[in-house]
């Protein structure tokens, strides 16, 4: 049996900024804060409460439960317009690299992500991705994308109804805290260069395999050849 666990932004789609884009809106549209800065806060691998958290710190926001729930709703409505506004894709090779795993019967696909659940449901809606996932860990309540890892496997071994060996799962991602997070649950970690870093810059982190994107000619005959009869 083998788990996949997939990133979203930048190892599946590329959204165009509409994640990005729909939280400076929100600030704007919820918050009133007229010019947003858009330089101190970093967005790539991390979770959206850890993201939420920083804006707020940097635009002077009570962080509190109440402004976490007010910008969430106003979140999804500007992510959904903005899905529409921004020119996104599917990263190369993703669908028929999941199409190829989905269809063996020893792998189950889930998800790993830094976006909440609504947002990562939205995005691979919007892009006809959604149905192959069935479970997964998301950044609706953590700060630390390890913590998401472990909620991760835990739904995996919920919707399986059974334990699971970490050594079975593979964490699939673009940058280097996907592959922190893998090794912080003992996974195997996949590095693919789709997003704002490099082979070199991902290498640093020691991947269990490096790819430069997920064609099914790299990833299913390296990550199949691994899965036993």
């Amino acid at each position: 049996m083998k788990i996949w666990l997939f990133d979203i932004d930048g190892t599946l789609i590329l959204s165009g900024g509409a994640g990005q884009e729909a939280a400076f809106a929100t600030l704007v549209d919820a918050f009133s804060i007229e010019t947003p800065d858009r330089e101190q806060i970093g967005f790539a691998g991390r979770t959206d409460r850890a993201i939420v958290r920083d804006l707020f710190q940097a635009h002077d926001i009570e962080i509190n439960e109440e402004n976490w729930d007010l910008f969430q709703r106003a979140y999804l409505q500007h992510l959904h317009d903005h899905l529409e506004k921004q020119e996104g894709e599917v990263l190369i090779g993703v669908l028929e690299a999941i199409e190829q795993l989905h269809t063996c019967s020893r792998s189950h696909l889930g998800l790993l992500t830094g976006n909440i659940q609504a947002a990562a449901e939205a995005k691979l809606r919007y892009y006809e991705l959604w149905d192959f996932f069935h479970f997964g860990g998301y950044g609706d309540h953590h700060v630390s994308r390890d913590n998401v890892a472990e909620v991760a496997l835990a739904n995996a071994c919920g919707h399986l109804n059974q334990s699971i060996d970490p050594r079975d799962v593979w964490v699939i991602g673009d940058t280097q805290n996907d592959i922190r997070c893998a090794k912080a649950i003992g996974a195997n970690s996949v590095a693919v260069a789709t997003g704002g870093f490099s082979v070199d810059q991902l290498a640093e982190a020691n991947p269990d395999f490096l790819l430069e994107d997920l064609r099914p000619s790299e990833i299913v005959a390296a990550l199949l050849s691994v899965d036993e009869p």
